[in-house]
């Protein structure tokens, strides 16, 4: 694990650097430094205006990377000198030692735990420092948390939509937008609650299971069985080589026999493939079965190979179906297998799995849940990894206090509004257990978003009234709290609340 935490960072670190971030950083920075205001105390929020995908929840994510980025946040003398040569030629030059200096040692941050449940306008992260430095930081925050919330929310989605049973394995690296995002998609739909990846890199850096089949290339690379070599198989823990083309002969003849095929239709290039794979790795035979037939070829080919497996003491891991109606093919697959186990005496084809990929969407998974079928993994890529129906959350990063003195940002859209003053976010449980987000304004009252735990997505920004304390903790509540909505106040709800606690994490980061 150490290992991995090293490759993290040095991840981190390579990915995003100081000059990771928009030019007028700089040249606010630059404005603040020559009006002698760089070191006022300064603190900013980073949160999302509205649920992701349509729904009633996002997951929080990407926090580690941001105390990585805060940690080595450093300008090197290159650097610098490059800024030198973009930035207004009579900007100061004692400016730019004064960022040959600067470090996040005076920053500190406040942050709902990573991996959280989060709604829409809770703050995200709290980042408080010199005014310069945190202002700096807006950008490169921004996009470490941005992407890394809205595909872990999108897997989560996914997970749900596929339930708990079924395992799901993410395969979008090579349809990421480049190969941040494809890293950041296997780290992160991981969180989100997939169990694997197919991403090489992403199981060496982060510790993510990793999982592959074959690609339909390798099958359509072989016509004849005179192009596998070698043509011989050791038994698992035996001695001497077996005739493994003769074997897997004599097995898809009989295959064929109790399944009523006819082995003319079998396509030699396949079981060729086949066959290939498998003396290759034995213990891992998992092949793509839909190349040319499923049930014309394909399947039985599987078959065939995988009993003389089984025959050689060896376990063949199941198969992918990767087109067509997934569900029906499922249903036959399994129903070969059992027919095989039962016909040839052979336990080992009851625990075959059955992998689905084909373009797989959270609406399809869903519909594909509802129906019958035998599918065990799902393997998900181009709409998980690029967020179809949502590029981007929509995260901000606000002004929300200078000097003690709180700030906000006023709008021609109301929705746009920030709220002043720094907050601190609380859960509360209702009397059916469902959780109930709440943060602490002190400044307008108290504020409270309501909504239930993915079941019921009602999102609430509420004020208590009648609060007057400046530290209002959730025990001094009555049990009935009246909600209201700020942006449209005929929006409201009355809640029971039961038991509470702090989410917000004052603690994550201070003082570098």
């Amino acid at each position: 694990m150490a290992t991995c935490e090293g490759s993290e960072a040095r991840s981190v670190l390579s990915r995003v650097p100081p000059l990771l971030t928009d030019l007028y950083q700089f040249t606010m920075a630059y404005a603040y430094w020559r009006a002698d205001r760089h070191n006022e105390p300064a603190v900013f929020e980073l949160f999302f205006r509205d649920n992701p995908f349509g729904g009633g929840f996002s997951l929080f994510a990407g926090l580690s990377d941001c105390l990585l980025f805060l940690q080595n946040f450093a300008f090197s003398d290159d650097d610098v000198e490059y800024l030198r040569s973009v930035l207004p030629a009579d900007t100061d030059a004692a400016f730019f030692s004064y960022l040959k200096e600067l470090d996040c040692s005076a920053v500190s941050v406040s942050a709902v735990p990573e991996g959280s449940v989060v709604f829409a306008r809770v703050p995200l992260l709290e980042v408080s420092g010199p005014l310069a430095v945190v202002q700096l930081l807006e950008t490169s925050l921004l996009c470490l948390v941005n992407y890394a919330s809205l595909v872990c929310s999108n897997a989560a989605r996914f997970r749900l939509a596929a339930g708990p049973r079924r395992r799901l394995l993410e395969m979008g690296l090579r349809r990421a937008q480049g190969p941040d995002g494809g890293l950041t998609a296997s780290r992160y739909t991981y969180i989100g609650g997939f169990d694997l990846t197919s991403n090489a890199l992403a199981g060496r850096l982060f510790g993510i299971p990793v999982a592959g089949t074959m690609a339909h290339s390798y099958v359509t690379s072989f016509s004849s069985l005179e192009e596998v070599w070698p043509q011989t198989l050791v038994p698992c823990g035996g001695a001497g080589s077996v005739d493994f083309i003769c074997l897997v002969k004599g097995w898809l003849g009989r295959v064929c026999q109790i399944l009523g095929s006819k082995t003319s239709l079998v396509r030699e290039g396949e079981l060729a493939a086949f066959l290939s794979y498998a003396i290759a790795y034995p213990q891992n035979f998992l092949p793509v079965i839909d190349s040319y037939s499923v049930s014309c070829s394909g399947l039985l080919c599987f078959c065939a190979v995988a009993l003389a497996l089984c025959e050689l003491q060896y376990q063949p891991l199941g198969v992918r179906l990767d087109s067509g109606d997934l569900c029906r093919q499922s249903l036959e697959v399994r129903r070969v297998f059992k027919e095989c186990s039962k016909q040839f005496s052979v336990p080992q084809f009851e625990s075959l799995i059955i992998v689905g990929t084909n373009s797989i969407s959270e609406q399809s998974l869903a519909e594909l849940s509802k129906k019958e079928n035998e599918i065990d993994v799902v393997g998900v890529g181009t709409h998980l990894v690029t967020c179809t129906s949502q590029p981007s959350l929509g995260c901000v990063y606000k002004l929300t206090e200078v000097r003690g003195r709180p700030r906000m940002k006023m709008s021609e859209d109301p929705e746009k509004s920030t709220l002043p003053g720094r907050k601190s976010v609380y859960r509360l449980l209702d009397a059916d257990g469902l959780y109930l987000p709440v943060y602490n304004h002190p400044f307008m009252h108290f504020f409270l978003f309501f909504s239930t735990f993915l079941t019921i997505f009602c999102n609430f920004l509420c004020i208590i009234k009648g609060l007057k304390k400046i530290d209002i903790y959730p025990s001094h509540f009555s049990s009935y709290i009246v909600c209201i909505y700020i942006y449209t106040h005929t929006h409201r709800a009355r809640v029971l609340q039961k038991r509470q606690y702090r989410l917000f994490l004052d603690d994550r980061w201070i003082d570098g």
